[in-house]
């Protein structure tokens, strides 16, 4: 963390805490597209958004990560954005005070550990990042069609080239564009 970001947070909270709350809201729109749990099999449950939200979190903090000092920046903040809402879901739910510490904890290490394997997916292949969805978007389902699976791959690869190709500084604005879900299981996307 820079130390102007440190002071920051000091005397004035985070500067890049509005922009980061942007993004996560994007994030967590298109986690919510119907088509992921309707088309694409995604359970229509709390694991299941979860997984969305943390397969687009870490779409984007790949951009962010990629762009150096103010993106590192901006993504470090966007991880506490969301490890905050997960402290305040966990609370909405009515988990106990003693409790919503250890579950964010495993929380947030799940979600480093889906954002390693899908970087190894991303960077290798297709069996990959075939595998790391079946472990997470469809790990508690019982199979996958081959079909589904075929377009969730492009959908994934599609948006990490479509935020590779966004701007860094509409990013550090707290805007992020992300394309439509896959419509159906022939494999093919919008």
């Amino acid at each position: 963390m820079r130390i102007g970001k440190q002071i920051g947070r000091i005397f004035g909270g985070d500067p890049l805490a509005v922009p980061a709350r942007g993004i996560y809201e994007a994030i967590v729109s298109q986690a919510r597209q119907p088509a992921f749990y309707t088309a694409c099999g995604v359970p229509d449950s709390l694991d299941g958004r979860f997984e969305l939200v943390a397969l687009h979190a870490f779409l984007v903090l790949r951009r962010l990560n990629r762009g150096g000092g103010s993106g590192a920046d901006l993504a470090q903040t966007l991880v506490d954005t969301l490890v905050q809402d997960m402290d305040r879901s966990l609370r909405e739910m009515g988990v106990g005070d003693l409790g919503v510490s250890r579950r964010v904890k495993e929380m947030a290490r799940g979600f480093y550990g889906r954002i390693a394997a899908y970087e190894a997916g991303l960077d290798g292949s297709g069996d990959m990042l075939r595998a790391a969805m079946t472990r997470n978007l469809y790990g508690t389902v019982e199979a996958t069609p081959e079909s589904v699976m075929a377009a969730m791959t492009a959908y994934i690869r599609r948006e990490a080239a479509g935020l590779d190709d966004q701007d860094l500084t509409d990013l550090m604005a707290g805007t992020v564009t992300f394309g439509p879900p896959p419509e159906g299981q022939g494999g093919e996307t919008a």
